[in-house]
């Protein structure tokens, strides 16, 4: 069997990789870049025995066919499947049987290959941990392999610590090490490895469907009016496609989606569905014999069906991996198949190409924006805005996530911080949410404790900021300068007056004030004059609370707090 580049790549990858390091690793793929081939290929080329793990009996007769197919022989061991042998080179194998079952754990492998590693916990006493440290203690020398299209968990984040390319996901233990090979899905649908997916959004698909007075419904989903007009509009398209996919948000809701689908060609499957009534209901399903398949939080991953060629997503996640999980089950080609329409209902609002942030979206608009960082140059991800040009206009990231390595230590994260607390005793940057100062360990204060502790005092004035805004003032020396006016929601001001004529009053400008308002930090700042700096008031944001301290002319600004997460309310927040 013919390798594709990419494929033959990712098995290099991995041969290297174990070449020069025991460390668990990772190969992210995404939906129908062929995990199976690659597997089979590594199990082929292997010296010593391999033992393929998956937690779908499925997933195990796929992947042991694709082996097959190669000319090579390999035992199953999966109860679902009727077969439990596990004497040869390679054994394809279910998590569940094979943790039952101490004996065969027990056997030495030089390959543990585990496809859909997301699902992985290697802490606690998880079926995966069990098996691991059983085939560890076989044989210390096994090599650990994970292959997933989604390396990123909501409950765990990151299930690596770092990229190949030089990125640092995480600095907390995770079941893998590195990520040594990364697919891009838009290389696949280029390269015509996979079928385009059009993508109508939530705003968009609500003008698909009719209403009363003719104007677009705002599909809310779970109200029963925009369910049954969204099944009705599934119901139209459906003599047009082959098959159709439909994520329900709650078992309730896919009974509810179900109810309103032609009958005698839609099936509902659940977490409860008995695993015999849903290969059932799959088979139907791939053979074409039924039209709609309505699933509630099951046909995410290790679901192959080719001829889906309508996705429905009745359903919001936080996560672009398991978004784009969804989508890919309708990419894989098939004869005839030009396209697969994908009609989020539920706003999401993804691309299909965006990387995983790690992190839910902190706006309903924004969007994945690539920051370069201004120490190492690194170009990190992170949710943001950008303008019709490409330019920043805002982002929401905290750190680097550059990796360094300069040979002579171990590798470390890059220090520079977009978004920071400036530690008062020593003026070192620290996250914004750390409690203490990671050079000298000063306790660093709790922002609810300081706005309680001030809110007591007759001279401080705290204001719960709305918004701010930049104009041009002539300071007592005659000079231009800039006045700025933070406001409340009654319109109660605090204004603070900056010089801009000499190299150093522009320093105090942007110490004291532009780095820590900058909507997108680390991103350059050339601001000439006080002019250029009125033109660019929209790359400023507002703080959450501005502390501010009676003196004998006014109030003096001494504090604004940015990021809050407390008790108190901030201006935006409901009453």
């Amino acid at each position: 069997m013919q390798l594709r580049p990419y494929q033959h790549a990712s098995v290099q990858a991995v041969i290297r990789h174990f070449r020069q390091h025991q460390s668990p690793a990772v190969l992210v793929l995404p939906t129908g870049a062929g995990k199976s081939i690659i597997i089979a290929e590594l199990a082929r080329l292997a010296r010593g025995r391999v033992l393929v793990l998956t937690h779908v009996q499925e997933l195990v007769e796929q992947n042991h066919s694709k082996l097959v197919a190669m000319g090579q022989d390999a035992d199953i061991f999966s109860a679902g499947l009727g077969r439990k042998q596990s004497c040869g080179k390679v054994v394809f194998a279910s998590i569940q049987s094979l943790s039952a079952s101490p004996q065969a754990c027990n056997q030495s492998f030089s390959m543990v290959i585990i496809d859909e590693c997301h699902r992985v916990n290697l802490s606690g006493d998880s079926q995966y941990k069990q098996v691991v440290d059983a085939l560890t203690g076989a044989n210390p020398q096994l090599k650990l392999l994970g292959l997933t299209a989604t390396p990123y968990r909501l409950d765990q984040g990151w299930i690596y610590q770092q990229h190949s390319n030089g990125t640092l996901r995480s600095a907390e233990p995770k079941p893998f090490k590195t990520c040594i090979f990364e697919l891009p899905i838009g290389q696949l649908i280029k390269e015509q490895f996979l079928t385009p997916a059009r993508i109508v959004d939530g705003a968009v698909a609500s003008l698909l469907l009719p209403s009363d007075n003719d104007d677009p419904d705002t599909m809310l989903i779970n109200q029963g009016r925009a369910t049954s007009l969204i099944c009705e509009q599934l119901v139209k398209l459906g003599p047009q496609h082959k098959g159709v996919l439909v994520f329900a948000a709650s078992v309730r809701h896919g009974e509810e989606i179900l109810g309103k689908l032609p009958a005698d060609d839609s099936a509902l499957i659940t977490g409860a569905t008995p695993g015999a009534e849903r290969d059932a209901i799959i088979q139907q399903f791939k053979q074409q014999k039924l039209k709609y398949l309505v699933n509630v939080s099951v046909l995410t991953t290790g679901f192959d069906a080719p001829h889906i060629d309508l996705i429905a997503i009745l359903r919001r996640t936080d996560s672009v991996a398991l978004f784009q999980q969804m989508v890919g089950r309708g990419l894989r080609l098939y004869p005839g198949k030009t396209e697969c329409l994908v009609l989020d209902f539920a706003g999401n609002g993804y691309s299909l190409f965006s990387p995983e942030v790690g992190e839910p979206k902190p706006k309903a608009d924004t969007s994945v924006v690539e920051v370069p960082c201004p120490k190492c140059g690194h170009h990190n991800h992170f949710w943001g805005k950008e303008d019709d040009n490409g330019c920043i206009l805002e982002h929401f990231g905290r750190r680097c996530q550059a990796l360094i390595d300069d040979g002579n230590t171990q590798p470390r994260q890059c220090d520079f911080r977009f978004r920071f607390k400036e530690c008062p005793n020593c003026l070192a940057e620290n996250d914004i949410a750390a409690r203490h100062c990671h050079q000298c360990d000063t306790a660093l204060v709790d922002p609810d404790k300081r706005l309680k502790e001030v809110l007591k005092l007759k001279d401080y004035l705290v204001l719960r900021c709305a918004g701010i805004a930049l104009s041009p003032v002539q300071l007592k020396s005659g000079q231009a300068g800039i006045k700025i006016s933070w406001y409340d929601e009654d319109g109660t001001e605090i204004n603070q007056h900056f010089g801009f004529s000499t190299p150093g009053q522009k320093g105090a400008f942007y110490h004291n004030f532009a780095r820590m308002h900058l909507r997108a930090p680390g991103t350059p700042l050339r601001l000439p004059n006080v002019e250029a700096v009125l033109a660019s008031a929209s790359l400023f944001r507002h703080p959450d609370f501005v502390v501010a301290r009676k003196e004998k002319y006014g109030w003096k600004v001494i504090e604004t707090l940015f990021d809050y997460r407390g008790r108190y309310r901030k201006a935006d927040s409901a009453y």
